[in-house]
């Protein structure tokens, strides 16, 4: 014996109809209107922290010239992966990071400070007046690093 069932499943709403968004009406939600994209201001991309740190890493070994295989050795990191870390690739560990400035001859909190001076720059030259911490002209030396 067959039974001709439909094959639907029954649909129990979690919400009444009248919660559910598609159910709501359109005229309470406000309208807003896009703003065309000539009018919209231009995006400016902040550097990330592993890319101004492998580009100091990068800029350092070049003028001691060094191949990236002898750093690499003398650091004790796979070339490739510190390849990786120069082009920004992989966010590094402190402990890679400090292997890596001392086999270049400086310590990490001198690769630190060259990649914070490089962050400033770059902030300074996006915003016309420094790097801002909220207020406009204002500029921050500082460095902070967080985990």
């Amino acid at each position: 014996m067959t039974s001709h069932v439909p094959n639907e499943a029954r649909v129990i709403p979690l919400r009444p109809r009248a919660e559910r968004p598609e159910a709501r009406p359109t005229a309470s939600r406000p309208t807003v209107s896009p703003v065309p994209p000539e009018r919209r201001p231009p995006t400016v991309r902040e550097p990330l922290w592993r890319d101004l740190v492998g580009d100091v890493l990068r800029r350092e070994r070049l003028e001691q010239e060094r191949t990236l295989k002898e750093v690499a050795e003398a650091a004790r990191i796979s070339m490739p992966y510190l390849s990786e870390v120069e082009r920004g690739r992989k966010e590094a560990s402190s402990e890679v990071l400090a292997a890596a400035a001392g086999a270049l001859g400086l310590g990490l909190g001198d690769l630190l400070a060259r990649a914070q001076g490089e962050l400033v720059r770059l902030a300074s030259r996006h915003t016309g007046a420094g790097a801002g911490r909220g207020t406009p002209g204002t500029r921050f030396d500082g460095m902070c690093l967080a985990a």
